[in-house]
């Protein structure tokens, strides 16, 4: 009943509602394309109209937005490059403008990633900009190393866990997405990570490939 419920969302252009209030947002579009594809139920709506929908999002920079003509941002560029990733459709993206834009996002300072231009860097853009570079394979256009260390900057390192900038406090949230995103960097350790799943390779691999 779930899968025939996720695919009574998709809308007559393509697009995912969120619920039965109606909102549309590309990130409902990656959340019933994965769902479905770890269901392996993608039969069950119109892949081309969904793909149709997410590319109508792209913008002049490269990145996409939650709607046509909605200013891109590094979450929404993973849910569409994600979910045209999954479907395999991925040559819809301009990898050079796009890889340019996301590389644009990492201070040089900090090492730490944003998720838009002037935004302050942010633990959890490790996963969302890089498994985007990875993905259109860009990841070599910024400074992993710097990186790494802003991470382990953001660790609580009497408690635990990480936040979303040095000395802030720490959740759940950016706990993930910076191990995560250490995982994306091949950080010692660390089990590898599916950037467009965003779960665990070896997870990803018994659910797809097995009957």
């Amino acid at each position: 009943m779930q899968k025939l419920d996720i695919a009574g969302l998709q809308n007559k252009d393509g697009s995912f509602s969120g619920d039965i209030w109606g909102e549309v947002d590309t990130r409902f579009s990656y959340i019933a394309i994965c769902c479905l594809s770890i269901l392996k139920c993608l039969d069950k709506i119109n892949v081309k109209k969904a793909v149709d929908y997410i590319v109508s999002c792209k913008n002049l920079d490269g990145g996409f937005g939650c709607t046509p003509g909605a200013e891109s941002h590094a979450g929404q560029i993973f849910c569409c490059v994600g979910a045209l990733a999954i479907t395999g459709n991925l040559h819809h993206v301009d990898k050079d403008l796009l890889g340019w834009w996301l590389c644009e996002r990492q201070d040089y300072e900090s090492g730490g990633l944003n998720g838009r231009p002037e935004k302050l860097p942010d633990v959890c853009y490790s996963w969302w900009v890089l498994s985007s570079l990875i993905m259109i394979d860009r990841v070599h256009w910024i400074e992993k190393g710097k990186l790494v260390k802003f991470i382990l900057d953001c660790q609580d390192m009497d408690n635990g866990g990480i936040s979303d900038n040095p000395k802030d406090v720490v959740d759940i949230f950016h706990t993930y997405f910076g191990v995560a995103g250490l995982s994306l960097l091949e950080y010692p350790g660390v089990k590898p990570i599916d950037p467009a799943y965003a779960l665990p390779v070896h997870v990803i691999n018994r659910i797809l490939f097995t009957k």
